[in-house]
C-alpha cells in the first residue's frame, strides 16, 4: 500500500495512519474564501489588462501587459481548478478510497498543484527581467522585446512548468495524498527513495531560484530608477519614480513572504526523512500562505498604481496633516518619462552635450 511505484494504490498508503487532522468547517471556509477572492481579483485584473492592452498595443508597455496577463490568467485557472477539486474533496468528507480508486483525481490534483505553483513564480521572474531590461536598456527593449518574443517566452515558461509537473507521471511515480487528506503532492512522508527527494528538491530549488531572480532584477531596477532620479535636475525627475519603486517593493515582499515558507518546508522534507505532526500542520499553513500570493498578485501588479497611491497619499496627509510630497509633481507619463531620461543618459549625444557645457561656460 505504501509503494510509490504502483499508480493505482500509491495515493492510499497514507490514509491508514494519518497524523494531521483539520476541522472540516474551518477548512471548507478557507477553501471557498480563497477560491472566491482569487477568482474575483484575478478576473478584475484581467479586465483591466485587456483594456490597457488595447491602449498600449503598439508601445513598449505591451510586453509588460502580455506578461501580466499570462500571470493573472494562470492564477485565475489555478484558483478555479485547484479550488474546485479541494471543495469536492471536502464535500466528499475526504473519502479518497470511494472516489479515487484509480488515483486519477489525485494525479490531476498533484499536477495542477505543481504547475500552478511554479508557473506564477516563473512568470514573476520573467516580468522582473523584462522590467530590468526596460529600465536599464530602454533602446534595446524597444527594438528587441517585441510581442512575438514575449509570447514565445510565455509559451516556453508554461511548457517548462508542465514538464516539471508531469515528470513523476512519466517516471511512473504517482502523486501522494497528503497527511491532511485534503490535497495531493509529491511524497512527503517516509521519504527514503532518492527520486522522491529529487522531486521535492527540484520544486523548492526552482521556486527559490525564481524568487532570487525576481529579487535581484527588481533591486537592480530600483537602484537604476533612484540613480536616474538623483541625476535629473528637472522637477518632474524627482517624483516620477515613486510609483514604480512602490510596486517593486510590494512585489518582492509579497512573493518572498508568501512562498518562502512552503518552498523551504519542501526542501527540508527532501533533505530530512522525519515528518512530524508539527511539520504537517506547518505545511498546511504554508500552503495557504502560498495561495495568498496568487490572490495578491493582481492587486500588486495592476491595482497598486498611481491613482490608488495618490488617493492613499491624500488620506494619509489628511490624517497626519504633514506635507511630505507635492502633488503637482505627479504626472500622467511618469513611467514613460523615466525611460526617456534613462535613454537620454545612455545616448552618446547627451554625453557630448554634457561635455560641451563646461567649455561654453569657460568661453563666456
Amino acid at each position: 500500500m505504501n509503494s510509490s511505484k504502483s499508480p493505482g494504490l500509491a495515493g492510499f498508503g497514507i490514509l491508514k495512519n494519518t497524523t494531521c487532522h483539520t476541522e472540516k468547517k474551518v477548512s471548507v471556509f478557507f477553501s471557498i474564501i480563497f477560491m472566491t477572492v482569487g477568482i474575483l481579483s484575478n478576473s478584475l485584473a484581467i479586465a483591466i489588462l485587456m483594456k490597457a492592452y488595447q491602449r498600449f498595443r503598439q508601445k513598449s508597455k505591451a510586453s509588460f501587459l502580455l506578461l501580466a496577463s499570462g500571470l493573472v490568467i494562470t492564477d485565475l485557472f489555478g484558483h478555479l481548478i485547484n479550488g474546485a477539486i479541494a471543495v469536492f474533496v471536502y464535500a466528499s468528507d475526504k473519502d479518497w478510497i470511494r472516489f479515487n480508486q484509480s488515483n486519477i483525481l489525485c494525479s490531476v490534483f498533484g499536477i495542477c498543484m505543481v504547475f500552478f505553483g511554479l508557473c506564477p513564480l516563473f512568470l514573476g521572474s520573467v516580468m522582473a527581467v523584462e522590467r530590468c531590461i526596460g529600465v536599464t536598456k530602454p533602446i534595446f527593449h524597444s527594438t528587441k522585446m517585441t510581442s512575438k518574443h514575449v509570447k514565445m517566452m510565455l509559451t516556453m515558461v508554461c511548457l517548462f512548468a508542465v514538464l516539471i509537473a508531469l515528470l513523476p507521471i512519466l517516471r511512473f511515480r504517482a502523486y501522494q495524498i497528503q497527511a491532511s487528506r485534503t490535497w495531493c503532492f509529491y511524497k512527503t512522508e517516509h521519504v527514503e527513495d532518492w527520486e522522491d527527494r529529487f522531486y521535492l528538491l527540484l520544486f523548492s530549488c526552482l521556486g527559490l531560484l525564481a524568487l532570487a531572480i525576481s529579487f535581484l532584477c527588481n533591486a537592480v531596477t530600483g537602484i537604476t530608477l533612484l540613480r536616474v532620479k538623483f541625476k535629473s535636475q528637472q522637477r518632474q525627475g524627482r517624483s516620477h519614480h515613486f510609483e514604480m519603486i512602490i510596486q517593486l517593493l510590494a512585489i518582492m515582499c509579497v512573493s518572498c513572504i508568501c512562498w518562502s515558507p512552503f518552498l523551504v518546508a519542501m526542501a527540508r522534507i527532501g533533505i530530512n526523512e522525519s515528518h512530524s505532526k508539527e511539520t504537517c500542520e506547518t505545511i498546511l499553513f504554508a500552503l495557504r500562505m502560498a495561495t495568498w500570493n496568487q490572490i495578491l498578485d493582481p492587486w500588486v501588479y495592476i491595482l497598486l498604481r498611481k491613482a490608488v497611491l495618490k488617493n492613499l497619499y491624500k488620506i494619509t496627509r489628511g490624517c497626519c496633516g504633514v506635507h511630505i510630497i507635492n502633488l503637482h509633481m505627479w504626472e500622467l507619463s511618469s513611467i514613460k518619462n523615466s525611460l526617456k531620461v534613462a535613454a537620454i543618459s545612455e545616448s552618446p549625444v547627451s554625453s557630448k552635450q554634457i561635455n560641451l557645457q563646461p567649455l561654453s561656460s569657460t568661453a563666456q
